[in-house]
């Protein structure tokens, strides 16, 4: 049995360096939410020095509130804010050697495409351009599944290591005050479920389907480098192999 781990990088935090050994793909902020060319070149060096997979995370263009407020731009806009965000990192990625390997949404752009047709097509006609042969990392059961394998996109589900789920199968959001996992061997029994049962359990305690090929470890979270090493060593113990 194999699991993808990825985590995302290059928001700024101090913890990047202590987290690679323990992932298999970074998913790296590339100038919307966070992010510049230096701190991009610095991620893709680090990422290829512990054979983990390069991943571009772009985002609505706002670093004030670190992408995670939705907001209502042309579709126009978001097209040309994904190519561009893609194109950078795809370009950094490139003159060290490295190849783009997957492209996951950040925060509300992440969670409007899981439900915004449009929204969602508007990211996957930019990923098309730019980066077309690339994994893509999203909500199972979404809109935004739905638009990626229609379109012809190769589409990781993914699950999350430290976030709770509504009775919907949707991320409890962020303003709620059970929105977090907080526990690493809450954590690890969440990860173990979503792999072995391909199940995870609601905020309601019910059982809901949740086919993932990846699991995602929140890199600002303030337990992440714990989170990282006690899902990596779980994993290790029951013969589930690591790789994206």
């Amino acid at each position: 049995m194999t699991i993808d781990l990825n985590c995302d990088m290059g928001e700024g935090m101090l913890t990047d360096a202590q987290i690679m050994p323990f992932i298999s793909s970074a998913n790296i902020a590339c100038g919307g939410h966070a992010g510049d060319a230096n701190t991009m070149q610095k991620t893709i060096q680090l990422a290829l020095q512990h054979q983990v997979a390069i991943g571009a995370h772009p985002s609505y263009p706002d670093r004030e509130n670190f992408g995670r407020k939705e907001i209502n731009l042309p579709l126009d806009t978001i097209i040309e804010q994904v190519q561009m965000q893609i194109y950078t990192i795809k370009e950094l990625a490139e003159r060290e050697g490295a190849v783009l390997h997957h492209i996951k949404p950040h925060g509300a752009l992440y969670n409007t495409a899981a439900r915004d047709t449009q929204v969602a097509q508007a990211i996957v006609q930019a990923i098309k351009s730019v980066a077309p042969s690339c994994k893509v990392v999203g909500l199972p059961a979404s809109v935004f599944e739905e638009v990626c394998i229609s379109e012809g996109l190769t589409f990781f589900a993914e699950g999350f290591a430290d976030r709770t789920y509504t009775e919907e199968g949707k991320l409890t959001p962020r303003s709620e005050p059970n929105a977090m996992i907080h526990s690493p061997e809450a954590a690890v029994e969440q990860v173990i479920q979503m792999i072995e049962r391909k199940q995870v359990k609601s905020t309601q305690g019910n059982w809901l389907k949740m086919p993932v090929k990846t699991i995602c470890i929140h890199g600002d979270g303030a337990n992440a480098v714990v989170f990282a090493k006690a899902i990596h060593s779980a994993l290790k113990e029951k013969n589930i192999s690591i790789h994206h």
